[in-house]
């Protein structure tokens, strides 16, 4: 069992910047992939960013290339979510989540342990 735990979130202004942590409680965590989604007020959850586990591959929602970043820190069991440009329509709850494999992917369903989730909020 893989608990994540995000923290991070907040509000801000828009162009304004954020950095979402996500840790790990497993020590395995260095062998799967992760990935960041969200989930605004009455829309589905949706895929934001992920990593492989050796952090050589990246995979960005086309909504988000650009502005924010994926990393890693495989000795701290933690995974970053730097978030640049903020707009409106970033407001959401972010989520961390691993698939228990190494692939990189963006489907929902390949995920199967998640965080509680932080809350972001863009303000115009």
């Amino acid at each position: 069992q893989v608990h994540l735990v995000e923290s991070g979130g907040g509000s801000e202004q828009a162009g304004g910047s954020l950095r979402l942590s996500c840790l790990a409680s497993e020590r395995t965590f260095s062998s799967y992939a992760m990935g960041w989604f969200r989930q605004a007020p009455g829309k589905e959850r949706e895929f934001v960013a992920a990593i492989r586990w050796s952090a050589s591959d990246t995979y960005y929602a086309d909504s988000v290339k650009g502005r924010f970043t994926i990393s890693r820190d495989n000795a701290k069991n933690t995974v970053y979510l730097q978030m640049n440009t903020l707009k409106p329509e970033d407001t959401a709850i972010y989520y961390c989540a691993a698939p228990p494999s190494s692939v990189l992917t963006s489907s929902i369903y390949e995920y199967r342990y998640w965080g509680q989730g932080t809350q972001v909020t863009v303000s115009s």
